[in-house]
């Protein structure tokens, strides 16, 4: 049985705002080879993403990378195919969270899209797409845990990736909580389970994407209804690299121009994702909150022509 996630009614529609926030910083000296250029070059988009960021990024029981920031990305694919007049290949490499900008950096990845939420120290560095989702901080426990308050996790164990905005958000709120970090999030749901933490603190959504997939769901619970942050989830390019940015952003506006207009492609990629029978069901509170944050995106910029 699908379960409603939690953290949607709590969420102001002004955090749509954040995703007009999302666009490229401020300039640093160029590389001498831009993205596109090396993509035209290649004929690869060599795309960083996630493993265990279900539902944008994860691996399938096939051993495939699927999800919502997948699919993005291959509509981006298509969008260079176009501009460029050629075959692109879209290779994707599975990414730590740690890992993702010094990849950017190193330009080892021409991008990464997985669940990755704007923030101004990250923009310092790489600049960032439009957002083409929203989620915030929660935190996943067990079913009779009490915790939940910014007061309730003093001193607890509260399992976090690294260099992510989950551990920032809970070392703002609670600087005394005890931070326990882990590689990946399947080590810290296992913690967690064994009761080696008292809590895993994540993007909403992507708990809940977990959650979902359980059997024994019911044994766990996503707390507090408010998120402890609201974040825009949006794709990573290096900088200096406008041209290949504007691509990504023009493949993400016509995606949700598109899905707005009823286009069958891009509803069915939503619905896979989001839908009664995707990978993880959203309530009506977020999927309002998804389709107010779309338009808001599109009516930012000039309103792209419909692809048919």
């Amino acid at each position: 049985m699908h379960q409603k996630i939690g953290f949607a009614k709590c969420f102001p529609w002004g955090i749509a705002i954040l995703s007009l926030m999302l666009v490229a910083g401020v300039s640093h000296p160029a590389s001498a080879e831009t993205v596109m250029a090396q993509i035209k070059r290649t004929g690869v988009l060599t795309a960083g993403t996630s493993k265990d960021a279900i539902p944008f990024a994860y691996t399938n029981n096939k051993g495939q990378p699927v999800g919502y920031s997948v699919d993005m990305l291959v509509l981006i694919k298509e969008q260079l195919e176009k501009e460029l007049g050629r075959k692109i290949q879209l290779k994707l490499v599975a990414l730590s969270p740690a890992e993702r900008i010094p990849k950017l950096l190193q330009r080892q990845v021409n991008i990464v899209c997985d669940a990755s939420s704007f923030t101004w120290e990250r923009d310092k560095q790489v600049d960032f797409s439009v957002s083409y989702a929203v989620t915030g901080t929660q935190l996943l426990v067990k079913k009779d845990s009490k915790l939940g308050t910014v007061e309730s996790l003093l001193n607890k164990r509260i399992g976090v990736l690294a260099q992510t905005t989950n551990e920032k958000a809970i070392r703002r709120v609670q600087p005394k909580a005890q931070l326990v970090y882990f590689k990946n999030r399947n080590e810290g749901y296992i913690a967690l389970q064994q009761g080696k933490i008292d809590a895993f603190a994540s993007d909403g959504i992507l708990a809940e994407g977990w959650l979902q997939s359980q059997q024994n769901h019911d044994a766990f619970k996503i707390v507090p209804d408010r998120p402890f942050s609201r974040e825009g989830i949006a794709c990573m390019v290096p900088e200096n690299n406008s041209k290949f940015l504007d691509s990504v952003n023009y493949s993400l506006i016509n995606f949700m121009q598109g899905f707005i207009n009823g286009n069958n492609r891009n509803v069915t990629i939503f619905e896979r994702s989001f839908g009664a029978k995707g990978t993880i069901f959203i309530n009506n509170d977020l999927r309002d909150l998804a389709i107010e944050t779309m338009r808001l995106v599109i009516e930012s910029r000039e309103e792209v022509p419909t692809v048919k």
